[in-house]
């Protein structure tokens, strides 16, 4: 079995107890990587023949199905916004549901996944490997136009920067791996504290694996896969994909007698300074929780 001993999932304690797991509870993962949440919150439920996990990533699969080939949960391999739908017409209902928006640490360490340029392996970023869109076609493919849009919006990239660095990776085109990416947007850049490349990277991963708008379309579907007095947990890393998270709790709470949830954090949760020194990619996430409001 693969080795994850690297792999420390974010706002661990702090997501099982907003989310409050009790005994016999339905669980749903939507985004159950290597089980570093599931395995907290069916530690209290042990209800693990209803619980659902789920991911796009095949590893992250199979990994699951030798982890837990005792007590066999539903292992589901697809994209939580695909999953989400066939849950719903299932007429399946969970008390607490969990969905961390973040990449896997095991995704950026493995160089051949090509997520990280700390590996000079083949452009790749695909969670899912079996899609055929992946970060090669997107730097080579790509016009300058659409780069430049996709690493202002995803990257948080000043205009004027990223138009730099798209006129720079055109004008080196065909570049094949990810050493070759980022070296040549250091080339271009100032010193900084954390590499040049982060952000550009961030938004081609971002793009290949269309994860803001994933998030934007299974949003809506939460109140419908969740029991009443269920809780939902919700971590996101990116500002565009929490903002897609706020706006859909306040919407959905703020319906006076006709709100589907109550907001259980009044601002997001954050690391705090143990964990970061621990795990330092949990500097970004942020943790919303909510419940079912029963009827």
């Amino acid at each position: 079995m693969e080795d994850i001993t690297k792999h420390i999932p974010v706002l661990c304690e702090a997501t099982v107890s907003y989310l409050a797991p009790k005994q016999g509870e339905k669980y749903l993962d939507l985004t159950a990587g290597y089980g570093g949440h599931a395995d907290k919150i069916l530690e209290v439920t042990q209800n693990y023949k209803e619980a659902v996990l789920v991911d796009r990533d095949g590893n992250a699969i199979e990994y699951l199905r030798v982890k837990y080939h005792e007590v066999k949960p539903e292992i589901v391999h697809e994209d939580f916004y695909s999953a989400a739908l066939r849950l719903i017409e299932s007429g399946k209902l969970f008390d607490i549901i969990l969905a961390d928006f973040g990449v896997s640490s095991p995704q950026l360490d493995q160089g051949k996944r090509g997520f990280s340029f700390a590996h000079d392996n083949r452009l790749d970023m695909r969670m899912d490997e079996r899609q055929e869109l992946d970060a090669w076609r997107v730097v080579n493919k790509w016009s300058e136009r659409d780069l430049t849009e996709m690493f202002v919006r995803y990257g948080e990239e000043r205009e004027g920067r990223a138009r730099l660095l798209v006129r720079e990776i055109t004008h080196n085109r065909p570049i094949d791996t990810t050493g070759e990416l980022a070296e040549i947007i250091k080339s271009r850049s100032g010193h900084s504290k954390k590499h040049p490349a982060t952000q550009v990277f961030q938004a081609i991963r971002m793009v290949v694996n269309d994860e803001t708008e994933q998030i934007r379309k299974t949003l809506p579907l939460i109140t419908k896969l969740l029991a009443p007095g269920g809780r939902v947990g919700l971590i996101s890393f990116h500002s565009l994909e929490d903002r897609l998270v706020k706006n859909y709790l306040l919407e959905a709470s703020g319906r006076g007698v006709e709100s589907e949830l109550k907001i259980l954090t009044r601002k997001p949760v954050i690391a705090g300074q143990e964990e970061l020194v621990n795990n330092p990619r949990a500097r970004s996430a942020k943790l919303r929780v909510a419940m079912r409001v029963a009827r």
